[in-house]
């Protein structure tokens, strides 16, 4: 059945929101995760990372930093302001919790990985506090002591 049209319209937005926050959301857990595991993020990395053009990063970079989630400076390593790692820790949480869930739903970690990547920017806060119950009732791991951040 087709929807009334201002509930569709309000879901799409919804969608579309979703998407614009996605890459910064996959940008700064990745700085977060390179600075955590090597000590520096380097925009090279990222192209490596991301298998994209050293151009592409550095546009991503310029948008990041003009929303304040990055700090950078000529021939250093990149920066996660405050608002960046309250970002990277957020979505770092709703990855591990979508995994989790699938995990419990007996998806393979390879398959819940890829799967989370995608998932993991899209659902209501909502969606992960049920995801979250159901993954703690059925097992086979923890989810993370947080809750879940809202999108």
């Amino acid at each position: 059945m087709l929807p009334e049209a201002e509930d569709q319209a309000r879901r799409f937005a919804q969608v579309r929101a979703a998407h614009r926050t996605e890459m910064q959301e996959d940008y700064v857990e990745l700085i977060g995760d390179l600075i955590a595991a090597t000590g520096e993020a380097r925009a090279a990395d990222l192209a490596e990372r991301f298998g994209v053009t050293a151009a592409t990063v550095a546009n991503t970079l310029a948008r990041l930093k003009r929303d304040g989630l990055i700090e950078t400076q000529p021939y250093r390593s990149i920066f996660l302001t405050a608002k960046g790692a309250a970002m990277a820790e957020s979505a770092r949480r709703r990855h591990a919790l979508v995994v989790e869930f699938l995990l419990s739903l007996g998806v393979s970690r390879d398959t819940a990985e890829l799967d989370a990547e995608g998932l993991e920017h899209h659902l209501s806060a909502e969606t992960l506090a049920a995801m979250q119950a159901f993954s703690r009732r059925a097992g086979p791991g923890e989810c993370p002591p947080s809750s879940p951040a809202p999108n």
